[in-house]
């Protein structure tokens, strides 16, 4: 019987050949970032390539670590496989960090953008996907980048870095971005992507040889999305706001005024968020509850913080602020777009279906005059590892 299975095996090996999409990488022109703009009619694709002699160390001769292919065409996927015309390499996303899309596109709408690759089986989809504010996703990508020679990389982990310790960015990865544009109830944020400085001089070899580069990437602001067209930009503090409201607080600073003037820093170590909907006299309301504990990291006023009492009165400030700086940007959301980008809905939904069914076709008029409820508790607060601040005693 062995014998018998071992014929079997033998044979069907006979009928099995390799990969059959094997290709070496000699043959690939790594992409790490690719951005997406529109000009006239037709979608012009970038796409940011490693040189492998200058990602090697024997190698390098000094020269840019990437260079940038462009093609267009009526479609994403044309102007894609154009890009073979003048790349020595078949053009492969299977390592892409970024995508880019223009701001003048994503005011069209980006989910004919997206579907390309949605569908493309080279592309794993956690990559973070952000909007370029003000100038083009190309301009973007010709911007060379000091600490990191592969501005794919920096604007990855710039991102990544800003999402962990400052609110107010969101790093938005391709499969996160299509459940909220297909999502009941919630609508899309992403990120907005400027370049400060002379952009003219940001492909230069000079902008990564001087101390302060003349051109530099940097995050900024979020990008407000009704369905899959861009509607707006929230604010620096809306931002904040809207991290603070979904949840997405892993670690930031702020600044709360003092009971006597001045300002201290609150280093903010755990910050979590509920949202609970529910239905009162047939009308949608929500509950935002907020539970926060932090450290005191910086005092620019006089203070004693050795007192307990002192300790309740900051806390008692920053519950008020973080109130405030919710309550006012969920208005402005109201007010200026329309959209529901806290997921609001789905809390209404996950609390009553029944009724969320009734309400959903028509759910931007009731986001827009949505009551919403907002309580705040800093649970914790630590003083660091001074009780008082010199500054205290010279002041005194």
């Amino acid at each position: 019987m062995m014998k018998k299975y071992i014929f079997v095996l033998l044979a069907l090996t006979l009928f099995l050949s390799g990969c059959w999409d094997r290709r070496e990488l000699n043959e690939l022109g790594i992409t790490m970032a690719l951005g997406i703009d529109k000009v006239k009619n037709e979608y012009q694709v970038s796409a940011q390539v490693i040189v492998p002699s200058e990602v090697s160390m024997k190698a390098s001769t000094g020269r840019s670590a990437v260079t940038l292919y462009q093609a267009s065409g009526e479609t994403i996927y044309e102007a894609f496989r154009k890009m073979t015309k003048n790349s020595p390499r078949k053009i492969y996303p299977g390592h892409l960090r970024i995508l880019i899309i223009s701001e003048d596109l994503a005011k069209e709408g980006i989910g004919e953008s997206l579907d390309f690759l949605a569908r493309d089986w080279e592309l794993r989809s956690d990559f973070y996907v952000v909007i370029a504010k003000d100038l083009t996703a190309s301009e973007v990508l010709n911007v060379t980048t000091p600490i990191e020679s592969i501005p794919a990389n920096k604007m990855f982990n710039a991102l990544k870095t800003t999402e962990s310790n400052w609110a107010g960015t969101e790093g938005i990865i391709l499969d996160d971005l299509l459940n909220n544009l297909t999502s009941d109830g919630k609508e899309a944020v992403l990120t907005g992507i400027k370049v400060t400085g002379n952009k003219e001089l940001g492909s230069s070899k000079q902008n990564v040889e001087s101390i302060t580069s003349d051109a530099q990437i940097q995050y900024d602001h979020l990008a407000v999305f009704k369905e899959d067209q861009l509607v707006g930009w929230l604010t620096e503090d809306e931002g904040r706001g809207f991290s603070d409201i979904t949840d997405n607080v892993k670690k930031t600073v702020t600044a709360i005024s003092c009971p006597t003037g001045g300002k201290i820093a609150i280093e903010i170590l755990d910050f979590n968020t509920s949202i609970k909907g529910s239905i009162n006299k047939g009308e949608p309301e929500v509950d935002i509850h907020v539970e926060v504990k932090g450290n005191v990291g910086e005092v620019q006023c006089s203070i004693d913080l050795t007192k307990p009492e002192s300790i309740t009165k900051i806390q008692k400030i920053y519950e008020k602020e973080v109130k405030e700086l919710i309550e006012q940007t969920i208005s402005s959301v109201q007010n200026q777009y329309q959209s529901d980008i806290f997921g609001f809905g789905e809390a209404i939904h996950r609390s009553n279906p029944k009724e969320w069914k009734k309400m959903k076709d028509h759910w931007d008029e009731k986001f827009t005059n949505l009551t919403v409820h907002v309580q705040v508790d800093m649970k914790d607060l630590r003083i660091g590892t001074l009780n008082n601040s010199f500054l205290r005693k010279l002041k005194d």
